[in-house]
């Protein structure tokens, strides 16, 4: 099981192959250190954002929940004793931020 992360211009299309009209960035490497990351978040009820992603499916963030989501993950990092993991919310963080800074964008977390 992995999540992939996905950067977008606009809401990206249901479509993979349409989704790649607007696609800008993607976060590929890291897929199953950051489910494992989110996941344990999930389950131990911590409120926020990230803990929502749903880990089967899609999930998408608009330029404001990025930024929200943004907020969570250094605390995030601290509860990981996992380099994978550090390396894989270092990775989500740089998506987000330029998502936060890029009116109009959106993130797709993209489950197994």
């Amino acid at each position: 099981m992995g999540v992939n992360v996905e950067l977008h211009s606009a809401r990206p299309a249901r479509s993979w192959k349409k989704a790649r009209r607007t696609f800008l960035r993607g976060c590929y490497g890291h897929g199953e250190a950051l489910a494992d990351a989110l996941g344990s978040l999930h389950y131990l009820g911590v409120p926020g954002l990230l803990p929502v992603v749903d880990l089967y499916g899609d999930t998408v963030m608009n330029k404001q929940q990025s930024a929200a989501a943004l907020i969570e993950v250094p605390r995030l990092k601290e509860q990981c004793s996992d380099e994978r993991q550090r390396a894989a919310l270092d990775d989500l963080a740089a998506v987000l931020e330029q998502c936060a800074a890029t009116p109009g964008s959106y993130v797709w977390f993209a489950g197994d």
